[in-house]
């Protein structure tokens, strides 16, 4: 019985030493990233690059929430266009969460409601635009004398997704943000990030979307005109294959060396 018992228990720890060499192996082979593809500007020597910004300003489109200040000489007569901007935008946090502010809304129809001057059409002018248009207006119709206008977003998001830290919605206050900050913003790309191959979705005119894919191991992007973010921006950082493949091994291989090892422990029981 005793001879009996010392082979089989022979055979068992051999298969689980197997077993265990197994998942060594598994575990070495599904965790290997390549240090190229997780690394930022791979082999990128010092150099300078031209940032172009003449097409950085977001036109604007229907449900942003704008920031409308009107000054003149005139304080007292300034005042009553002032009303909707009693609140002012609160400080903002990569949680994805925002305050309710006050402000004028770009209607489903692209139009904002503005004191004396009534429906104005918004949505498909850069900032500028409709700025100069509410000067003349306010103007022409001598409502103010010499009406000075400024324009912000209340809203200017962008959402950061897929092999981040923090995935998020973030609203940015000063209206500008790099695609790097963004990332940074969200706790940077995960190591099984595809740095390769990062797609960002721009809606430039209303109703089309464009895709974007950026290498972010390479330079290009410091040329490019996607380098800063406009409102409503999402940038979607895709998994790497050492993720895919990790994941489909660990799905297919855990249980069952799980598996094989608690029949290995529940023989050698047995036999006790």
């Amino acid at each position: 019985m005793n001879t009996n018992f010392m082979n089989i228990l022979s055979k068992t720890s051999i298969s689980f030493k197997q077993l265990v060499i197994m998942a060594i192996v598994l575990v070495c082979t599904t965790s290997c990233v390549n240090l190229k593809k997780s690394t930022y500007f791979y082999e990128t020597q010092d150099t300078k690059f031209m940032t172009d910004v003449r097409n950085l300003e977001s036109v604007l489109e229907k449900n942003d929430l704008l920031s409308i200040t009107v000054s003149s000489i005139n304080p007292e007569a300034a005042e009553i266009f002032n009303m909707t901007n009693n609140n002012d935008a609160r400080s903002s946090t990569v949680s994805g969460t925002t305050a309710q502010v006050a402000g004028y809304l770009i209607d489903t129809d692209g139009n904002i409601s503005f004191p004396v001057l009534g429906k104005i059409k918004a949505a498909g002018k850069s900032k500028k635009e409709l700025r100069d248009e509410i000067e003349s207006e306010l103007s022409t119709r001598k409502l103010l004398i010499e009406p000075i206008v400024a324009i912000r977003y209340l809203n200017f998001k962008v959402s950061v997704l897929g092999e981040v830290k923090n995935p998020s919605v973030v609203v940015i206050p000063d209206e500008k943000i790099s695609l790097l900050e963004a990332l940074g913003l969200a706790g940077d790309i995960t190591v099984y990030g595809n740095r390769e191959d990062v797609v960002l979705i721009r809606e430039e005119d209303t109703g089309v979307k464009t895709l974007i894919r950026i290498d972010l191991t390479t330079t290009e992007i410091f040329d490019s005109p996607y380098y800063y973010l406009k409102s409503n921006d999402i940038v979607y950082v895709q998994a790497n294959k050492a993720r895919v493949a990790s994941s489909s091994a660990a799905t297919q291989w855990i249980p069952l060396v799980i598996s094989a090892l608690s029949l290995a422990v529940i023989s050698i029981a047995s036999f006790r």
